[in-house]
């Protein structure tokens, strides 16, 4: 008999040991915690555009490429040291902005669009410099890309532009000069080659140091 009882003790105690794990074991049947999903990105295939961040800039420094030197693989992606892409488009008010027309001169070309807080930010300083370097052949234009000429007129004159913006209705110049991320920026010498490139916002520094590659002997200043 009290091997009978040891043994019934036994059993017991490992039926309560079981009981216990199954009671302590996570439910299969409900779902854990899960994170939320990251933020969207902007629609892309939508659009064809992105507005780069503030404050982020590629060129215009030290990665610049002088004449006659490879292009950086940094700025690869910015044409410099190849021949600038080709830009004819409808001009805002009327004409046309040509850049095969301007060659002997130093353009400094801006993609942009008026929802691009970075764009907004940036086109006071460029009529500054605009205005300064004249004298010096410098030619600035602006380029806004996929937007109605209201909505471009509009925008210009509230931010007093007074350099020529182009009109990229359909995108044409954003491909061939491949803009994805606007703001953007290419100084183009009076040769028709891209010196320079960089991502806006950009501020007076960078600014400077870009108008510095298309105008050689000039002391450009921030």
């Amino acid at each position: 008999m009290p091997v009978v009882a040891g043994l019934v003790t036994g059993v017991l105690a490992a039926a309560g040991v079981l009981a216990l794990a199954f009671s302590l074991a996570p439910d299969r049947g409900t779902a854990g915690p899960t994170l939320p999903p990251p933020p969207s990105s902007p629609d892309s295939a939508a659009t064809g555009l992105f507005t780069s961040p503030l404050g982020s800039a590629s060129g215009g420094t030290s990665g610049s490429a002088p004449p006659g030197d490879s292009p950086s693989p940094a700025l690869a992606g910015f044409h410099v040291g190849e021949p600038a892409p080709p830009l004819r488009l409808p001009q805002l008010g009327g004409g046309t902005v040509e850049l095969a027309a301007l060659r002997g001169k130093p353009v400094w070309v801006h993609f942009l669009a008026t929802w691009c807080p970075p764009c907004q930010d940036e086109l006071p300083l460029m009529n500054g410099y605009a205005a300064r370097y004249a004298d010096e052949g410098l030619v600035v234009v602006a380029v806004d890309v996929r937007e109605d000429e209201g909505t471009v007129a509009t925008f210009a004159e509230r931010l007093g532009v007074t350099f020529p913006v182009a009109l990229d209705t359909n995108g044409t110049a954003q491909r061939a000069w491949e803009a994805a991320a606007l703001p953007v920026h290419f100084w183009v010498d009076a040769d028709g080659v891209v010196r320079d490139g960089a991502l806006g916002g950009i501020g007076p520094d960078v600014m400077a140091a870009g108008l510095r590659t298309i105008l050689p002997g000039v002391e450009v200043t921030p």
